[in-house]
């Protein structure tokens, strides 16, 4: 197939997990002389690997970025991420590629969209330590008190949520950085999602969980809590580092952990729907194809609306 000219600056594929994002996006890439750019907010880490489903053997020859870039146990954050994918494009573009962003967290998505730049928040230690014992619900009203949730992993932890009152207490204390935090938006990127159906995205949440966990799972859990990573490190990950690790230690039965597990990534994919939906609220064109469309059909596809776009 032809390469079609006037190619965008950046070309992103985006869906709820178990959509076959991965795959969709590397089929992209090489067919456009691209490079991936992970917007994952977890495969950063090193050694997470089945946990958060990197799938690297999807990626054969295709170079990508933002996968395996900090320790495990360290908090990446969007701050960090912004500028690493940034400095990802920037050089992607410098070789003649396309870059390729694929992933399914939105907010980083959304704020690499929009050209969103951050001041660095640092540690208040104070702060901290004024929150220290108090629930995940008295830390959601207060935070809430402070900004609109619309990001539901803000408050999945107390860890979390104890870093999302910091950024937001040092904003008001800090509003001159705040406010120098001019977006450039990305004028011509083109993002695609991967449209799945309800029933057919359960089924594939709980078979690939089913598979992950015969591949072991859980054995990467326990390496990563012998490496000296504590339980409540791995836990502030979230979904399956969080109930993994509180199997692992005692504190669920295989049974308890698998039913909650698959619980909780099913209302993950659900909000990863709502947060795509209000990106479209917000004025942000996301072009759905469909998860099972034939390769031809959906290369095809992706051709018609990079040819077919706005200039």
């Amino acid at each position: 197939m032809k390469t079609p000219e006037n190619l965008p600056s950046v070309l992103i594929v985006t869906g709820p997990t178990a959509s076959g994002k991965t795959r969709r996006a590397v089929d992209i890439a090489r067919m456009l002389h691209g490079e991936i750019i992970s917007a994952d907010s977890r495969q950063i880490y090193r050694g997470m690997d089945l946990g958060t489903g990197k799938d690297i053997e999807e990626y054969g020859d295709t170079p990508y970025h933002l996968i395996d870039i900090a320790p495990a146990g360290s908090k990446y954050n969007l701050f960090r991420f912004l500028d690493d994918a940034r400095a990802a494009a920037d050089l992607i573009a410098s070789r003649g590629h396309l870059p390729v962003m694929c992933g399914g967290t939105g907010l980083y998505v959304e704020s690499f969209l929009k050209g969103l730049r951050l001041p660095e928040v640092p540690e208040n230690k104070e702060l901290r330590e004024s929150l220290k014992g108090k629930s995940l619900d008295e830390l959601t009203g207060i935070l809430s008190s402070m900004k609109t949730l619309h990001n539901s992993t803000d408050v999945d932890s107390a860890k979390r949520a104890i870093r999302a009152i910091e950024i937001q207490t040092y904003y008001a204390d800090h509003p001159d950085a705040a406010a120098g935090a001019i977006p450039s938006p990305i004028d011509d990127a083109l993002v695609i999602g991967i449209a799945i159906d309800r029933e057919s995205r359960r089924r594939r949440i709980t078979d690939r969980l089913k598979q992950r966990l015969d591949n072991g799972m859980l054995d990467e859990i326990r390496t990563l809590l012998d490496s000296g990573i504590s339980a409540d490190d791995l836990m502030y990950y979230g979904l399956e580092y969080k109930y993994l690790t509180m199997h692992v230690i005692g504190d669920l039965s295989f049974d308890e952990m698998f039913d909650k597990l698959e619980m909780e990534i099913h209302r993950f994919a659900k909000r990863q729907m709502t947060w795509f939906r209000g990106m479209e609220r917000r004025g942000f064109k996301i072009n759905w194809l469909d998860w099972d469309m034939p390769d031809d059909e959906f290369r095809h596809a992706v051709v018609q609306l990079i040819e077919t776009r706005p200039q």
